[in-house]
């Protein structure tokens, strides 16, 4: 089922996630039906706080692209991302690995159309659980690594817009202002249990 994503300004996205302590069918549907969301917004992660559930758990999905490989070691061996897509992470917890930083364009589904540089490690390790509450560990670089981080924010309240540097900002300034104001209207017009 395609949920509703929730769009920025709305106070769950700043909200801190509860760690994951059930491993259970809902859990199993909740990662379908974010990855469902996900494919269907063309994205490539979707943490839980972009459909109004505060918890530490995100889904990602990296596209296979030759000219841009990635280094995967899941739980000390190394493997093919591809195998893992979809991934969904319970918990995820991010160590920067030594390396450069690297600057990329991201984007977001709860600010659709606004993309900004922001700088991130690209090396890194996240330790999590996957939906039968086994814990995982894996290194990885790249886009992988961009996106887990990117969707690992959200867990902690933190937006991409939150990781630019004040001069990229100011140039999405404007777009970000109109969102924030259009879902401002939008929650008005919700109904009110």
């Amino acid at each position: 089922m395609v949920l509703r994503i929730t769009q920025y300004d709305d106070p769950i996205l700043r909200q801190l996630g509860k760690d994951v302590t059930v491993f259970d069918e809902k859990l199993a549907k909740l990662a379908e039906d974010m990855v469902e969301t996900m494919h269907g917004a063309e994205g490539i992660g979707l943490a839980a706080q972009q459909v109004s559930k505060a918890l530490r758990f995100c889904v990602v999905e990296i596209p296979h692209n030759p000219e841009y490989p990635m280094t995967c070691i899941f739980d000390g061996k190394p493997l093919n991302p591809d195998l893992l897509m979809p991934l969904a992470l319970a918990n995820p917890e991010i160590e920067e690995l030594p390396g450069d930083d690297m600057v990329y364009e991201e984007g977001c589904l709860s600010f659709p159309e606004i993309r900004g540089d922001v700088v991130r490690a690209d090396r890194v390790r996240v330790h999590f659980s996957d939906l039968q509450g086994i814990e995982h560990s894996l290194e990885c670089d790249g886009l992988l690594s961009r996106c887990i981080q990117h969707e690992t924010d959200h867990l902690e309240g933190i937006l991409f817009i939150d990781r630019m540097e004040p001069e990229v900002l100011a140039e999405i300034k404007p777009e970000v202002k109109e969102l924030k104001r259009l879902t401002k209207k939008a929650r008005k017009k919700e109904p009110r249990a």
